[in-house]
């Protein structure tokens, strides 16, 4: 057994029969695509918006602090407009996301990257948009995919997942009240925005949604299977270390022609 396998199991069990708090959740709509697996928290979803607000902020203040925080205003103007049309598609998914105190700002980094925490704070790198020569639809590609790991609320997910094995070593010191839960959820969102990989399931989730917000923004959804063909090029044979536990290249471009498709109703009637 894996400890990802061993940390599910942990989890069920204490939400079974220690944590009055554990929750088993639908956090989504299914949508067109159909993304309709539960999920199991041992962190509420207030404490996770609020570890991610001082963790997104914190990021934001070194991106200043090094002069590489929204230093190009027609790409961040670029970036905020494309987001601007993905949220409100979110609401086919969870309407209180439209409530969210949503963020998008650009760092200029050469990583090929982008991504999203709980509670919508954006960031897109300029390494992505500039090395990949991204066209707006693949932009919106990009940051319909990370909005969707927003929705799914994976960072939660996984933050539960760090916080039972926090409790599997030393029961009660992180969901119990020993010691600051505030500061180990901070640090937590940053380890699983920043330095954690996502796993192959969510990574699946944030395809098929991501396609999905994408048409109903009126983006052309087909632009995700351009995009990962760019980003499976990128750094070499290897790829970068942005894909390295995501789905292979080939059943990742064939779920996204599939899914695409799918959804190209939605986008057409955007079009009208």
């Amino acid at each position: 057994m894996n400890i990802r396998s061993f940390t599910v199991i942990a989890a069920a069990t204490l939400c079974a029969s220690m944590l009055p708090g554990c929750q088993t959740v639908q956090t989504t709509q299914p949508g067109a695509v159909g993304v309709d697996r539960t999920q199991r928290f041992v962190v509420s979803e207030k404490e996770i918006n609020q570890a991610s607000e001082k963790a997104y902020a914190q990021v934001m203040q070194e991106a200043q602090k090094k002069g590489a925080l929204n230093r190009n205003p027609a790409q961040v103007e670029r970036v905020r407009r494309i987001a601007n049309r993905l949220i409100p598609a979110a609401g086919a998914f969870r309407k209180d996301a439209l409530g969210w105190k949503w963020e998008a700002n650009v760092i200029s980094s050469n990583e090929v990257n982008a991504w999203a925490m709980p509670g919508g704070k954006m960031a897109v790198y300029t390494g992505i948009i500039e090395k990949l020569n991204l066209t707006d639809d693949e932009l919106a590609a990009i940051m319909g995919h990370e909005i969707a790991h927003a929705l799914r609320e994976h960072g939660r997910e996984r933050a539960s997942q760090q916080v039972v094995q926090s409790t599997v070593v030393s029961v009660g010191a992180a969901i119990l009240g020993v010691g600051d839960l505030g500061v180990q959820l901070t640090q937590a969102v940053l380890d699983v925005t920043l330095n954690l990989p996502h796993s192959r399931t969510d990574e699946i989730e944030a395809d098929r949604i991501g396609v999905e917000l994408a048409a109903r923004g009126g983006f052309d959804p087909r632009a995700a299977v351009s995009l990962w063909e760019k980003m499976g090029k990128a750094g070499g044979a290897r790829g970068p270390e942005f894909l390295s536990t995501h789905p292979s290249p080939e059943n990742r471009l064939a779920d996204l022609r599939a899914y695409s498709e799918k959804v190209m109703p939605l986008y057409q009637a955007q079009r009208r």
